[in-house]
C-alpha cells in the first residue's frame, strides 16, 4: 500500500486484504484441492507460519513480522514468571498485560486498519495484543464477515480478516473428515465471491496461521509420573510440551540437558527433544529477548508423526482430533495464495 519494495514483490495497491484461515495448511489443502477450486488454482504457493505452530504465535508474528522470540507470545499455553502458567489467547489481564506482553508494535498500527472478525473478540486481551491499531467490525458468521470484508476493501485500507471455523471442524472431527471439507468447501465459495468483488486497484492475499494432523487416541502417549519430578510448570500443547524445571531440582544439580536426556529416553524417535538453548541455536524461535526467554519452556518436546503427549490421563483436551503445534510439514506449512491485484 506504501508502494515499498517487499520480500513478496507485490505491486503499490490502493487497498489489500489480508485473510487469515485458521488451520488450513499447505498439506491438507494440496489433498482437498478438488473441493477448493479456486484456493487451489491460485496463483501464489505456500511459506512456513513459524514455530510452535499455534495460532497465538502465529497470528503475532503475521501482524508484527517477528518470530515468536521477539514478540513475546510463545506457545499455546506459556508461563507467566512468578505467576504460573496462562494460556495466550484467553488468559489475558494482570502481569500478562496486552500492551506490553506482546512487546513489538504491529503493523495495523502503522497503516489505516480494519480487523474482521467474530464480534466476541471485538474487546478480548488478545485482540489488544496482536491486532491493537485496528478498527474492528465484527460479523457473526462466515457470510457476514467476508460481506464486511468486500465493503471494507473498498475504504483504501489495509483489512484484516479471520476465520476460525475450518479449524473448529478440524479439533472436533479432524481435517480428513466429511465436516472439514464441507467447511473447505464453504471457504472457498466465499473466497471467489470475495476476489470477485475487488476493485481494480485492490489486492487479496489468502493464507493460515497453521496446519494439523489428525491423531488417534491410540497414538496418546501418557507422560510417566517419574519424568516430571524436577518439572514445576508443563506449558505448550500435546504436540508441544514446555518443560520448566523447579527451582529445588536447580538447586539440586538437575540441568536442561540432563532433563532433556531422560524425555529422550523415554520418547525416542517419538519426538524432538531440545532444550532452550538449543532451540535457540536452531533458531526456531528467532532472536530470543532477554525479556522473553523465562517464558520459554527448558526443555520442549515436540512430536513426530501423528502422536500427542498428555500430563493427565483425564485431560479432557484427549478427545480432540486434529491438532497442531509442533515442527512437522504437515504443521508448519501454510498457503500463501493471491487474488486480485496481487494476482
Amino acid at each position: 500500500m506504501r508502494g515499498e519494495p517487499n520480500a513478496l514483490s507485490l505491486p503499490a495497491v490502493q487497498s489489500a486484504a489480508v485473510l487469515l484461515v485458521d488451520g488450513l495448511g499447505a498439506a491438507q489443502l494440496g489433498q482437498r484441492a478438488g473441493h477448493a477450486r479456486t484456493l487451489a488454482t491460485a496463483p501464489g504457493g505456500s511459506l512456513d507460519a513459524g514455530f510452535p505452530s499455534t495460532t497465538a504465535v502465529a497470528l503475532a508474528s503475521l501482524t508484527t513480522g517477528a518470530l515468536a522470540g521477539e514478540h513475546g507470545i510463545v506457545g499455546y499455553d506459556a508461563l507467566v514468571p512468578g505467576v504460573g502458567v496462562r494460556n495466550q489467547l484467553r488468559d489475558w489481564g494482570g502481569p500478562m498485560d496486552p500492551d506490553v506482553w506482546q512487546r513489538l508494535p504491529t503493523l495495523l498500527e502503522q497503516t489505516p486498519s480494519i480487523v474482521i472478525g467474530e464480534q466476541k473478540h471485538a474487546d478480548s486481551g488478545f485482540t489488544r495484543a496482536v491486532l491493537r491499531g485496528g478498527e474492528f467490525r465484527g460479523g457473526r458468521s462466515v457470510a457476514d464477515r467476508f460481506a464486511i470484508a468486500a465493503d471494507a476493501v473498498r475504504e483504501r485500507a489495509l483489512v484484516y480478516l479471520y476465520v476460525p471455523e475450518l479449524d473448529r471442524a478440524g479439533h472436533e472431527h479432524g481435517w480428513q473428515s466429511d465436516r472439514w471439507i464441507d467447511a473447505l468447501e464453504q471457504l472457498d465459495g466465499h473466497v471467489r465471491a470475495l476476489a470477485d468483488a475487488l476493485p481494480r486497484q485492490a489486492g487479496l492475499i489468502v493464507t493460515a496461521d497453521h496446519g494439523m494432523v489428525d491423531v488417534d487416541a491410540s497414538a496418546h502417549l501418557i507422560v510417566p509420573p517419574q519424568l516430571l519430578e524436577a518439572v514445576a510448570h508443563v506449558a505448550g500443547e500435546p504436540r508441544c510440551l514446555q518443560l520448566h524445571l523447579s527451582a529445588e531440582a536447580q538447586a539440586e544439580g538437575t540441568t536442561a540437558d540432563a532433563l532433556a536426556h531422560h524425555w529422550r529416553a523415554w520418547l525416542g524417535d517419538a519426538a524432538w527433544v531440545a532444550t532452550r538453548q538449543q532451540v535457540v541455536d536452531a533458531g526456531w524461535l528467532g532472536a530470543l529477548h532477554p525479556e522473553v526467554a523465562p517464558r520459554v519452556g527448558d526443555v520442549l518436546v515436540a512430536a513426530r508423526g501423528r502422536r500427542a503427549i498428555y500430563v493427565d490421563e483425564l485431560d479432557k483436551a484427549r478427545g480432540m482430533i486434529g491438532q497442531h503445534g509442533s515442527l512437522t510439514p504437515e504443521e508448519l506449512r501454510v498457503p500463501l495464495r493471491r487474488f486480485g491485484a496481487f494476482a
